[in-house]
């Protein structure tokens, strides 16, 4: 069948108006004027020298990879067997459960960093770092609890049952049948649930602090003050990054048949 020329002209369309920003992005990064422009005049890689100068930039990207990292960790740790019992038992507000976990995914993300910032203020004094890290979890624990029950939905019960059958118990077979199968959703999950965290701004604003903060945040509080490309720079590294890393991932383990 002979497809349409529109066809073309739609797709050019919808990729331009998709990658257009980001294209702009990178072109502005390289320019060589003190300000941020486009088109670019000049071509100069100081903006990105002028990243790794920038402390603040360099401890708030260590916060967001530690962040990102332990928050979706224990968003797994918890999701894992949330998923496995919505997957394997039929109870009552089975729907109803499902609906309350997926709250932190339908609620707006700025609504979500303000209760969360009441609640620590209500209880008094809070560690920061503990603060972001609860608050992250809680937006990536929705996120971890959908992508392992499609592994799990996608896993043979048979496999399952032949170890029943043969003896084992049903957290020996949770833990050397099933868990070593849906190995790749559960990385899948680890690998969707990380960028979100280290690229979430609207918890991470409510819940940061002088000292303690997040790249993104890192990255706004730098425009307040300054309009040069070092921020493009630092988008064009990070957009590298997020790519880099999801390609990484779907040739190594297929995110498509999970995401």
């Amino acid at each position: 069948m002979k497809i349409s020329r529109w066809y073309y002209v739609s797709l050019g369309i919808v990729y331009f108006f998709l990658l257009g920003p980001f294209l702009i992005i990178f072109a502005a990064s390289f320019g060589a004027e003190s300000t941020l422009s486009f088109p670019p005049r000049g071509f100069s890689l100081d903006w990105f020298a002028n990243i790794f100068a920038n402390d603040n930039f360099i401890r708030s990207f260590w916060t967001s990879l530690q962040l990102g990292l332990l928050s979706t960790f224990l968003s797994l740790l918890f999701g894992v067997p949330v998923a496995y019992a919505l997957t394997h038992f039929d109870f009552k507000g089975a729907g109803l459960v499902e609906t309350l976990f997926s709250l932190p995914i339908l609620v707006p993300g700025l609504v979500i960093g303000l209760a969360m910032l009441n609640f620590f203020v209500l209880f008094g004094k809070f560690d920061m770092m503990m603060g972001l890290m609860a608050g992250h979890t809680a937006i990536l624990f929705p996120y971890s609890v959908r992508v392992v029950s499609v592994a799990l939905r996608n896993l043979d019960p048979a496999v399952e049952e032949a170890a029943v059958n043969l003896g084992a118990n049903r957290l020996r077979t949770f833990l050397l049948i099933v868990l070593p199968n849906i190995r790749a959703g559960i990385a899948a999950a680890f690998i969707l649930g990380f960028i979100t965290s280290f690229n979430n701004v609207p918890v991470s604003v409510y819940l940061s602090a002088p000292g303690v903060n997040t790249l993104p945040i890192a990255m706004l509080s730098y425009m307040e003050y300054y309009f040069d490309p070092t921020i493009a720079a630092l988008s064009t590294l990070l957009i590298l990054f997020s790519l880099l890393l999801v390609q990484a991932a779907e040739r190594v383990l297929g995110l498509s048949q999970f995401v």
